[in-house]
Formats: C-alpha cells, sequence, structure tokens
C-alpha cells in the first residue's frame, strides 16, 4: 500500500468514494452504483428515507452506542456536486448541511456530522458540548473520522489530530506518523499506517485496541467496541466484542471495502453483493439480496 501525495488524496476522495456502505446503531446504508442509496433498519427518526437521493458518492452513518438504549441517528450522503444532504434525528443540528460546498468526504458522528473541503479545511454541524467540532482551525486534512464524542483528522503529512472527549485517551494520536487511513469508534481510534500495519489507542476493555499484530491491512473501521481489518488478500480480521457475533468474519472472502456499526459489520464484496455479521434486531443485517454496490476505485 502505497501513501498519496495530498493532491491525490483529495482527488481520490472526491471522485472515487471511499465509502459505498456504513453501519449505525440499528441501521444500514448502501450507496448503489448509479448515485442512489438504498438502507434497511430502524428508522424511527427517518434515518432510512434515502431513496430520494441521487448523484451520491459517499454515505455515512450517525449513531449512538450500544450501551444507549435508542436507535435514534442520522444518514448522511455527499452529493457528486460537493454538496451534502443528510436525514434523521437533527436534535443537535447534525443534519444541517444544507449550506455546505466544496466537500470531498463526510463523517457522522453521535449527534454530529464533519465534513472535508477540498481545500484541505474541515467543517462540522452537531452538538459540540466536548468541543468534539472544534474543527475550524484544522487546516491540510485529507480524511476524517468521527466517533461518538471525538473528531479525528488525518494531515496530508502523515499525522493525526483529534479534538473532544478524551477520557480514555482516545484523542492521544499526536505521534501518530505515517498514517493513511482514520477511523474511530465509540471510545477508541484507529490509525492505518503506509506499511499495512495498525495502530489504536483509547477504550480497550473488549480488546478492541488488539491491532500491533495485524499486517497486509488495506482498510480499517471501528465500531462502538470492536475493530475490523480488511486484507490485502479480500479476507477481514476483527478484535473487540463480540457478544451478537459482529466479530465473525473469518470466513469472508472478495471483500473491499468494510463498515462497523454498534453490533453489526458490514463487507462488500468486489461483485457489488453485502455481507452482514452480528445484531439484526431491527434488520439492520438484511443485506443479502442487495447488488450492484458501489465498489471503491470507481465512480457511476
Amino acid at each position: 500500500m502505497e501513501y498519496t501525495s495530498p493532491k491525490e488524496a483529495v482527488l481520490k476522495v472526491k471522485w472515487w468514494p471511499k465509502h459505498p456502505i456504513a453501519a449505525g446503531r440499528r441501521h444500514t446504508v448502501g450507496l448503489q452504483s448509479d448515485g442512489t442509496v438504498t438502507a434497511v433498519g430502524d428508522n424511527n427518526d427517518g434515518q432510512c428515507e434515502v431513496s430520494g437521493w441521487r448523484d451520491i458518492v459517499a454515505v455515512a452513518v450517525g449513531n449512538v452506542h450500544m450501551a444507549t438504549n435508542t436507535g435514534r441517528a442520522h444518514t448522511v450522503g455527499l452529493k457528486s456536486d460537493g454538496t451534502v444532504v443528510a436525514v434523521g434525528w437533527n436534535k443537535h443540528d447534525q443534519c444541517n448541511v444544507s449550506g455546505w460546498r466544496d466537500i470531498v468526504t463526510v463523517a457522522a458522528g453521535w449527534r454530529r456530522t464533519v465534513g472535508l473541503q477540498s481545500d484541505g479545511k474541515v467543517v462540522a454541524a452537531g452538538r459540540n458540548d466536548e468541543g468534539q467540532c472544534d474543527v475550524g482551525s484544522w487546516r491540510d486534512i485529507v480524511a476524517v473520522a468521527a466517533g461518538d464524542w471525538h473528531t479525528i483528522g488525518l494531515q496530508s503529512d502523515g499525522t493525526v489530530t483529534a479534538v473532544g472527549n478524551s477520557r480514555y485517551g482516545q484523542c492521544n494520536v499526536n505521534e501518530w506518523h505515517d498514517i493513511v487511513a482514520v477511523t474511530a469508534g465509540y471510545l477508541h481510534t484507529v490509525g492505518l499506517k503506509s506499511d499495512g500495519t495498525v495502530v489504536a489507542v483509547g477504550l480497550n476493555r473488549h480488546g478492541q485496541c488488539n491491532v500491533s499484530d495485524w499486517r497486509g491491512i488495506v482498510a480499517i473501521a471501528a465500531g462502538s467496541y470492536h475493530t475490523l481489518g480488511l486484507k490485502s488478500d479480500g479476507s477481514v480480521t476483527a478484535v473487540g466484542m463480540n457478544e451478537h457475533g459482529q466479530c465473525n468474519v473469518s470466513g469472508w472472502r472478495d471483500i473491499v471495502a468494510v463498515a462497523a456499526g454498534c453490533t453489526h459489520t458490514l463487507g462488500l464484496k468486489s461483485d457489488g453483493s453485502v455481507v452482514a455479521a452480528g445484531g439484526n434486531s431491527n434488520g439492520q443485517c438484511d443485506v443479502g439480496e442487495w447488488q450492484g454496490i458501489q465498489l471503491p476505485g470507481r465512480s457511476f
């Protein structure tokens, strides 16, 4: 895996969708190859009402961690013209993104939405009680990730910055180098290095940060209490809580993208179909009939 220049990274995000699947607390979203979006699972706040979306190039889902007994969540879509749409729970204005422009990638956490602009600046909307939306001073960012209460930015030089709650050290990323991708869970942060190894900080009560021996990783995803690694051979590895079977991915093959929700895990296969493991209380794993999901590295 080679580290790309900042310019190349931004261009790839803009035209080659990196987030074709997204997993929330109790719902799942998929970006189809024609730029439309499909969703299954809990829809109490309208977070699955995406059937009218068009020209979407990436999707993100905000949710609450599994310890919170609510399915409230929101769904975010990045359009090909750099604007953003959002549906679902909006108590903290996390869906107030209609005025955003020139966005090249999006991330969603609990009660907030984050957008990366093509000039490397970052915007955020939603709850900011822990400073997780204090990203106005960030520059030269090429990727963003949102945990429940913290926000992560990958800088063009391969270093990482963070704001928000760091009670468990989830923002202790200042010494990271050679990072090419970042992801954030409930209270932990994970970084993929240019050599295919992985680093993690934060809460490790369930072993979700036990990634130091991983090798040959090309993509990562973090759920509430579990972490996924996509290997270069198309297989997937997982660590962390497995109470709902969300880490039962050892038999998966031919995977090109992964996503992690609170208690479920998604894998996008090279043929555009999707597999899922874990909690399915609201039908969030009912993706067996999905076809034609957007593949990373291609545009519609």
